[in-house]
């Protein structure tokens, strides 16, 4: 039997076209994760949601369809996908418990075809070219947008990326419109944090650590 691989030679490959190497990250970390997930939720939202089923259909879904990255260590690879599937539960919890709107519009988070390097040691050795560079930054936007709090990401989302109205998302929100636009103007320096912080390698400090997840009545 070969050995296994590393996580960066695995994110390597799995962008490169390479469904084994999917198949090799999602084995070699899923339980792991699965377990993180389950400490961050209440007893109600996991009686609500089978966690177990979705961490692994979420995971595969990150994978998939995210944006893409490229960094160094397992430990900072399981903290940042179990920080997006915890977002992905908190955005399930905030439909079964807020109207039941169109849960398909509450998740959709633009990604990317580039990949983004997030190890200041791997960037130092290959530059992108200024193509690249395009893709790379909506790549680092979509990342830094699924490691906000999910108020600040679900109205920077509505707004820059379905150009929605201020009056249409207060409406929406059963906010007044001017309550909007703060909630807008103070996101966008919260954006702009994350993205200083994965630019600079400081993915720790990008992920950070939150209150459990709240409990779903």
């Amino acid at each position: 039997m070969s050995e296994p691989r590393d996580t960066q030679a695995l994110l390597r490959s799995w962008h490169e076209g390479d469904a084994r190497a999917l198949e090799e990250l999602v084995l070699a970390n899923l339980a792991w994760i699965r377990e993180r997930v389950s400490r961050r939720l209440g007893p109600k939202l996991r009686r609500r949601e089978d966690s177990q089923d979705l961490v692994q259909e979420t995971l595969l879904g990150l994978l998939r369809d995210g944006p893409r990255f490229l960094l160094r260590e397992q430990a900072q690879f399981r903290a940042l996908m179990a920080r997006r599937i915890e977002n992905e539960i908190l955005r399930r919890h905030a439909f079964h418990t807020a109207g039941r709107r169109d849960l398909a519009r509450e998740c959709g988070v633009p990604g990317s075809d580039s990949v983004v390097t997030l190890d200041p040691a791997i960037a130092a050795v290959t530059r992108p070219s200024e193509a690249a560079h395009a893709g790379e930054m909506r790549a680092l936007v979509a990342l830094a947008l699924e490691l906000l709090e999910p108020d600040d990401r679900r109205i920077l989302v509505e707004r820059e990326y379905r150009q929605r109205s201020f009056p249409e998302i207060a409406a929406e929100l059963g906010i007044a419109e001017d309550s909007a636009r703060m909630r807008f103007n103070r996101a966008l320096p919260r954006l702009a944090q994350k993205l200083v912080q994965l630019r600079g390698g400081r993915l720790d400090e990008a992920i950070g650590e939150r209150a459990a997840a709240p409990e779903a009545e």
